[in-house]
Parts: structure tokens; C-alpha cells; sequence
């Protein structure tokens, strides 16, 4: 049985006359055995409201519904529709067409009652992973936990420690919003069409930052000015790469502020924890205060 269902889908896609999109990165997958470790893997029970990104054929989206899972599918290719509404023919799974940095998840799951608070699912794209991670959670919608398959290398940037190659701005940005860990890699084999890298499963747990619909906070848009210009020129100490940033503070008010942060002058942006960058915003926002 499980196995005509597998084939089924891939006999309606045919049907449809669909092709693979290069330009959405478009890779499916088939494995049944692994669709249903990715929804264990993702802690998935009866009755949880789960919002997948990018159903595409949907076969993840039938393992979640097996789970009991309710759930609301955006699909950005509308060549798809067609297929979904087949694949979930009978079930209570809703798809919805349209690009999801363009739409506002708390809205949309409300509109089609899915109550809040949900979690997201999704196989994303490479060319758009970092797009979709850093608006779920700069957006402060009402997720409890995001469960994103993702590039190999992508997902260990996004959980790197400090003083490795992999960390970056992008790191601290996750870590600022929420806790992320790898949960397993995913050989490429088991995509269709085989992407040229491998995947990751990787968790993104939110913390609770803020309500959302709050004004962002002024010290928070100073933290991660600095922290990009920390890491725009790799290379650079932390005196050189911040001194370039046009917010009032000169070369040597620059060396005061990071000996009142604890930070060497000659220290390099890779080297420091969020809490480190907390702190010299800290006290760059009262340099300023005085100024």
C-alpha cells in the first residue's frame, strides 16, 4: 500500500505534466522510511498545527497528516496545486499558493483557523534558506519550533561556535532569536532531482524576545550593526572594523569603549560570543547618550 503511494504521486506528476523548477530549487523526497524520521525527529504528535514551507509534491505533507498533524501547505508554484489537492484529497490538509516572504504567517494561519501557536516544517530551497529562516524569526510570529531541512553547510554556519571558520554574522543573528542544533544529515542521494550537496535536518527553537507587532528596539538594530561590521572584513581587528561605523564614535572612543566592554582593541569579530557583542553595544549606546 505504501509503496503505490509513492508511486502514485509520481505517476501524478507525470500526469500533470510537471517539471523540476531550477529557479524555486526544487528537490523532492520520495523515501518513505525517511519522511517518517523527519516528522519523529521533529517531536510531530497528533493535533500539533504545523505550517509547511514548500510542499511540493507532498509527501512530507502526507507523513505530517498521517502524524495528526493539522496542517496549512504554502506552495510558491502554482503547477503544483493541481498535484497537492490530489495528494490530499480526503485529508484535512490545506494548501495555499504563494511566496512566503511575502506573506504573514500569523494572518494567514488565522485566516484558515489554524490556531496559534503553530510549528513550521519545511524542505527549503538552498538559494532561499536564510531569507525564509531570518523572517520566521525577525517577524516574532507565534512559532514554537522550526524544523527546516537545509544545506549541510548552511545549517553548520547557523550553529557554529565561536573561532571556527563557519561563524559568522548570520550565527549570531539565530542565536540572538533562538537555539539551533543539528538533528541528522541527509545524504543527497535521497533527493529527486539529486542536488550536488548534501542536507541537514536542523532545529530552530524560538525564544521569546518579544511580542510580536513590538517596535524594534533601538539597542537591538546597534547590536547587529556591529556585529556586521565586525564580520565585513574578516581579517580586520575589531578596533579597524568598527571605527568604519558612522555612529557618532571616532577611532579613539572606539579603543575606550571596548576596554569598558572587557574587549581587546586587536580582538577579531570571529573570536567574540553574542553576549561579548551584547556588551559593547551596551556601552556604545551610553557613549552615545553622553555625547
Amino acid at each position: 500500500m505504501e509503496g503505490k503511494k509513492r508511486q502514485n504521486i509520481r505517476e501524478l506528476l507525470q500526469e500533470y505534466g510537471f517539471h523540476f523548477k531550477k529557479k524555486w530549487g526544487q528537490n523532492f523526497i520520495f523515501d518513505l522510511n525517511l519522511l517518517r524520521r523527519i516528522v519523529d525527529t521533529a517531536g510531530i504528535k497528533a493535533g500539533d498545527r504545523v505550517v509547511e514551507i514548500g510542499p511540493g509534491a507532498g509527501t512530507l505533507t502526507r507523513a505530517l497528516l498521517e502524524k495528526g498533524a493539522q496542517v496549512l501547505a504554502i506552495e510558491i508554484d502554482a503547477t503544483l496545486l493541481p498535484v497537492l489537492e490530489k495528494v490530499l484529497e480526503g485529508t484535512s490538509g490545506v494548501v495555499v499558493q504563494g511566496d512566503v516572504l511575502k506573506l504573514n504567517l500569523d494572518e494567514i494561519t488565522a485566516a484558515y483557523n489554524l490556531a496559534h501557536p503553530y510549528k513550521v516544517v519545511a524542505n527549503l530551497p538552498y538559494y532561499i534558506t536564510t531569507p525564509v529562516i531570518m523572517s520566521l524569526l525577525e517577524n516574532r510570529y507565534q512559532i514554537e519550533d522550526i524544523v527546516v531541512m537545509v544545506q549541510k553547510e548552511v545549517a553548520e554556519r547557523l550553529t557554529a561556535a565561536p573561532g571556527t571558520k563557519e561563524y559568522g554574522a548570520v550565527t549570531l543573528a539565530v542565536e540572538y532569536y533562538a537555539e539551533a542544533e543539528i538533528l541528522f544529515k541527509i545524504p543527497r542521494r535521497v533527493f529527486t532531482p539529486v542536488p550536488e550537496v548534501d542536507s541537514a535536518l536542523l532545529r530552530i527553537k524560538p525564544k521569546a524576545v518579544s511580542p510580536p507587532g513590538t517596535a524594534k528596539n533601538p539597542r537591538e538594530e546597534l547590536l547587529f550593526k556591529i556585529i556586521k561590521a565586525a564580520f565585513g572584513q574578516r581579517r580586520k581587528t575589531l578596533l579597524n572594523s568598527l571605527s568604519s561605523l558612522k555612529e557618532g564614535i571616532n577611532k579613539e572612543k572606539t579603543v575606550e569603549i571596548l576596554a569598558k566592554a572587557g574587549i581587546s582593541p586587536q580582538t577579531r569579530g570571529e573570536a567574540l560570543t553574542l553576549d561579548q557583542f551584547r556588551q559593547i553595544a551596551d556601552v556604545w549606546a551610553n557613549f552615545i547618550k553622553q555625547e
